[in-house]
């Protein structure tokens, strides 16, 4: 058995999806010179094998109010405060992503919040957890 799941086919419909998962199956056919119900049958076939786990949007923040984005890096003050920490991170509607990293710090997150004074607020709700270091946003290049 071949050590990957796919095929040059199922990449090529995977990367399709990835640049725009409006796509309908008719049209990733169209490029991929199957029949969209075909192309239907190998998206389940992804999803079945965890390859697709959903879809999702691109979206402006700033569009909504949200014009600060920082990346925090959570220094945590004891062993105990992991499962506390990532409670609240994961609950906190202003952090967009949260992982365990290695090397300097315990945890690296996306924040984002309408102003200022809301992530000023933020970094002192993680104050309770441990210390951290900020970096705003100046700028999305790729």
């Amino acid at each position: 058995m071949s050590p990957y799941l796919i095929d040059d086919t199922d990449y090529r419909i995977l990367q399709l999806l990835i640049e725009d998962s409006t796509l309908s199956h008719k049209d990733i056919g169209a490029e991929v010179h199957l029949t969209g119900q075909a192309v239907g049958a190998r998206i389940r076939r992804m999803r079945e094998l965890e390859i697709i786990e959903g879809y999702t949007i691109r979206w402006n923040p700033l569009r909504i109010g949200q014009n600060m984005h920082a990346f925090i890096t959570v220094f945590l003050s004891t062993n105990a405060a992991h499962l506390p920490f990532q409670n609240f991170a994961k609950n906190h509607s202003s952090v967009a992503e949260l992982y365990r990293i290695s090397g300097e710090g315990c945890y690296w997150m996306r924040v984002r919040t309408v102003n200022q004074e809301a992530l000023a607020a933020f970094l002192d709700e993680l104050l309770g957890y441990g210390n951290y270091r900020v970096n705003l946003d100046m700028g999305q290049i790729k």
